[in-house]
């Protein structure tokens, strides 16, 4: 199976504009997003899907400068901008991660790559379940879904967010990879705001360079260990809950790397 993690970017935002040009460290928000994105060990391809048209040629530039293959669409339908992506490279599936997310965690995705590929389910995500914090959001679904998507999804809606009209298929196989919820499903690790902006360089203040390399555990650690940082966006936090009305078919536990499966 080809797999492609596309990452969608723009320089339009109506709260931060031009947020994933914004420095986080010695690089870009883009770049940090896109770095991680490499860094998933069953990736094929990682690609920057960007609007077309002048307004955003700094995206496209930005991500040809973090070595990734960029394909250019409709801003307003980012459906038919993935399902472009994904083409290009003759994906099979489609990893989908937004450039607001900076710190997205690779084995993180992996495990979710790993549970979409050994359970059979037609769509997975992490977040059907409430568990992890705002900023690492990942779901995969495969090129053959994106294209029914395509032809029969008109609500515009449905293909501004890609996978909605897909989620709410009758019969999908859903699975869910569950985050160890309680206080981290509340935080903010996402860039919408400018006090998430703040927030994120305040964790590269704290750790430096180390901070690209942070997984999930190590910086819900830092997190915990400083609540001043949490309290920076905090204003901005949203209530956990699942993002679907009906439960997954297939659950399975988030692991920190190196950890043991429990027994069952």
């Amino acid at each position: 199976m080809t797999l492609a993690v596309i990452v969608q970017a723009r320089a339009g935002s109506s709260r931060l504009p031009r947020k994933v040009l914004e420095p986080l460290g010695d690089k870009c928000v883009l770049d940090r997003v896109l770095d991680r994105c490499r860094r998933i060990a069953a990736a094929d391809h990682v690609i920057c899907a960007i609007p077309e048209g002048e307004a955003d040629d700094p995206v496209a530039d930005a991500g040809r400068r973090a070595g990734v293959a960029v394909f250019r669409g409709s801003e307003q339908d980012v459906l038919a901008r993935y399902l472009g992506a994904a083409k290009m490279v003759d994906a099979d599936a489609v990893v989908r991660i937004t450039s607001d997310c900076p710190f997205i965690d690779p084995d993180m995705a992996g495990q979710l790559i790993a549970l979409y590929r050994e359970s059979g389910a037609d769509y997975a995500n992490n977040t059907l379940l409430p568990g992890f914090p705002r900023g690492l959001d990942c779901e995969i679904v495969s090129t053959a879904w994106l294209e029914r998507a395509d032809a029969e999804a008109t609500d515009p809606a449905d293909r501004e967010h890609v996978t909605a009209w897909i989620r709410n298929r009758p019969g999908l196989k859903l699975a869910c990879l569950e985050g160890p919820g309680g206080e981290a499903a509340n935080w903010r690790w996402t860039l919408d705001y400018p006090a998430d902006l703040a927030f994120c360089r305040a964790v590269f203040e704290r750790a430096g360079e180390a901070a690209a390399e942070l997984d999930f555990p190590a910086l819900s650690e830092l997190c915990r260990k400083a609540p001043d940082l949490v309290a920076i966006n905090a204003v901005h936090a949203d209530p956990a809950r699942p993002d679907i009305r009906r439960p997954p078919a297939i659950v399975r536990d988030y692991l920190p790397a190196g950890a043991t499966p429990p027994v069952r």
